[in-house]
């Protein structure tokens, strides 16, 4: 092999690794290690199986109805045959020979009049595509709510988190100062263990709310459908306390009703019943159908040009065809009603979708309003009870107290710091979710 031969594979192998790997690198680059929830939602949207087959199924509506559409306009195909027979020429069977013959043509259909169904149908599948796209976005909005429940759950173990920490830092100082007090002889063995039980305790905490952690990041995991071996985590805003007043239920829920895809949808599917209804009737309708055809055989014959029986057997047609049902074994009456009982179901499915979304706000109006009726309290209550807890622990240090009232003063301190944290973030989400009945995009 030449040099220059080596010299060419050896830059083209090294163009190869070095476009390899920058579409390795491409790729990598494609999901964030750190999240914020406007990166979950969009990555969501983009790549959540379920949507992209949702999606697909929008995609077989179009084609359903381009088909529709087609019907309207004439058909055209061809036909062709050839045969080959084996004769003998003489009585006694020593001379053989091969005759062939063929017929070929074109023949063409054009649907002029059916009862108004062609029509219908197109309308029809135009509506089936409206709702295809309309289920993606109702699915849209239950991966969004998932979505943001489940980023709010790690926010919430990750503050957690930080307080069970601080709570384990305390711990491990009056743990030390109390056996300081323990070896000068000023407080009792009882005394250093029950703030190693403390200690112990708070550990244990610590560690129940880190494991809280990586199994709702599983969770959110799941949701955006990302490799289970990736390395993620997500961004902590400044605050999740929304301040704004709840809008009023009367508002929500009208627009709620008038904008939400679930109703759209539903109210498509009466719409698409009542096509069906049609469809059926027009069954009961006459059929004009316009016939047309051209076409052309030829025999071997040593005695007649193959051509000019080309030219001979040349013929046209063209007709028109008119199909009246008079007796369908009860198919058209059976269409019909079965189209009137799918319309009815359709009605309830839409009053349904609308009961239940008056519902869902209404429901999601009044957890908002507990949610930060209880934030208030929490607020109130952590307020006091760490001013308390902060005196007792000054009292702590010079050795004035009593540990059995130490110990209730903290564990006041604790549950009114967990329920603040708890109730913190149950305000935001239900604020959230309520607004987004209102159509407002969810943010943090």
């Amino acid at each position: 092999m030449s040099q220059l031969t080596i010299k060419s594979l050896l830059f083209l192998f090294l163009v190869f690794s070095y476009l390899r790997g920058f579409s390795q690198d491409t790729t990598a680059k494609e999901i964030p290690v750190i999240w914020d929830l406007a990166t979950c939602l969009q990555y969501a949207k983009q790549n959540n199986i379920q949507l992209k087959t949702l999606r697909l199924t929008t995609e077989s509506a179009k084609q359903d109805e381009l088909q529709s559409k087609s019907a309207l306009l004439p058909n055209l195909s061809g036909s062709a045959s050839q045969s080959f027979n084996h004769y003998n020429l003489n009585t006694n069977g020593t001379t053989n020979a091969i005759n062939s013959s063929g017929a070929y043509g074109l023949s063409s259909s054009w649907t002029l009049y059916k009862g108004g169904y062609l029509k219908t149908d197109i309308k029809q599948k135009d509506l089936a595509v409206q709702s295809a796209n309309y289920t993606v976005l109702s699915t849209e909005n239950d991966i969004t709510l998932s979505i943001t429940q489940a980023y709010l759950s790690i926010l919430l173990d990750k503050e957690s988190i930080v307080y069970n920490k601080e709570l384990v830092k305390t711990s491990n100082a009056q743990l030390a100062q109390t056996q300081h007090l323990f070896n000068a002889g000023t407080a009792a063995k009882k005394d250093v263990a029950q703030f190693e039980a403390q200690l112990a305790g708070d550990n244990y905490n610590l560690t129940t709310a880190e494991n809280a952690e990586r199994q709702d990041k599983i969770t959110l995991k799941q949701l955006l459908q990302l490799p289970a071996t990736h390395n993620f985590d997500i961004v902590k805003p400044d605050t999740v306390i929304s301040g704004e007043p709840i809008p009023d239920l009367q508002t929500v829920q009208q627009y709620a009703l008038q904008n939400r895809p679930e109703v759209k949808n539903a109210e498509l599917g009466v719409r698409i019943s009542g096509y069906d209804l049609d469809k059926a009737k027009s069954g009961y309708l006459p059929t004009l159908t316009l016939g047309a055809g051209i076409g052309t055989s030829y025999a071997n014959d040593p005695t007649y040009n193959a051509f000019k029986q080309f030219d001979n057997n040349f013929y046209q047609q063209g007709g028109l065809t008119l199909s009246i049902p008079i007796f369908t074994n009860r198919i058209n009456k059976t269409n019909v009603a079965k189209a009137k009982i799918e319309m009815a179901q359709s009605t309830l499915a839409l009053e349904n979708t609308k009961t239940t979304l008056a519902l869902t706000t209404e429901k999601a109006y009044i957890t908002t309003q507990n949610a930060q009726s209880q934030l208030a309290s929490a607020i109130e209550q952590l307020k006091y009870n760490t001013e308390v807890y902060r005196i007792a622990t000054q009292e702590l240090k010079i050795g004035v107290f009593n540990i059995v009232a130490f110990y209730q003063q903290r564990n006041l301190y604790v549950q009114a710091m967990q329920s603040y944290i708890q109730s913190k973030y149950n305000a935001a989400l239900a604020a959230k979710i309520y607004a987004f009945y209102l159509g407002v995009p969810i943010k943090l």
